[in-house]
């Protein structure tokens, strides 16, 4: 599917991708995330957490920066860097990619890296779109319940990045 957003999370949760395949599919995040891209028009059909539930993504891809389940949810940096190669090949794949959404800073500083920059100089901030090469990058806090128990994410804070996105493409 080539699509023009691909939104970049952290790595597959325990019960949620790792179970099911579809990233974010099974875990809190989940909940929150494809209700944005249902009311953005990102996403068809009815999330029901499980793979086969005839949710269908529109115009829209998502991957993790980590492929697999890291040890207490908290990757490091020799994982990051390994799993970096596959981000970058999805990245390439995609023709038509027009915005990146990164889920938190390990995302961000991984996809800042995959698209050939330096952390340094994209710096992450929740909210901010950045252009990169013919890329825009749109960092979010990440949509994880911890973060939005503790009110570092909000809805409607959540809401507005994707209203961003949604203006940006169109």
């Amino acid at each position: 599917m080539d699509a023009r957003l691909l939104i970049v999370g952290l790595a597959p949760g325990l019960r949620g991708a790792n179970a099911t395949g579809r990233p974010f599919t099974g875990d809190y995040a989940g909940d929150l995330l494809y209700e944005m891209l249902a009311d953005f028009g990102f996403a068809r059909g009815t999330y029901a957490e499980r793979v086969d539930d005839g949710l269908e993504l529109v115009d829209c891809r998502i991957t993790n920066a980590v492929r697999c389940v890291p040890p207490e949810n908290k990757p490091v940096p020799a994982e990051i860097n390994t799993c970096r190669d596959f981000l970058s090949a999805t990245i390439a794949a995609m023709s038509n990619l027009s915005a990146i959404l990164v889920l938190g800073r390990v995302a961000h500083d991984s996809t800042v890296r995959a698209l050939g920059e330096k952390p340094s100089r994209v710096p992450f901030a929740h909210g901010r779109v950045q252009p990169i090469g013919k890329t825009h990058l749109v960092s979010s806090y990440h949509c994880s319940r911890y973060n939005t128990n503790t009110g570092v994410l909000t809805t409607a804070m959540f809401r507005t990045v994707f209203a961003d996105i949604r203006k940006m493409l169109g």
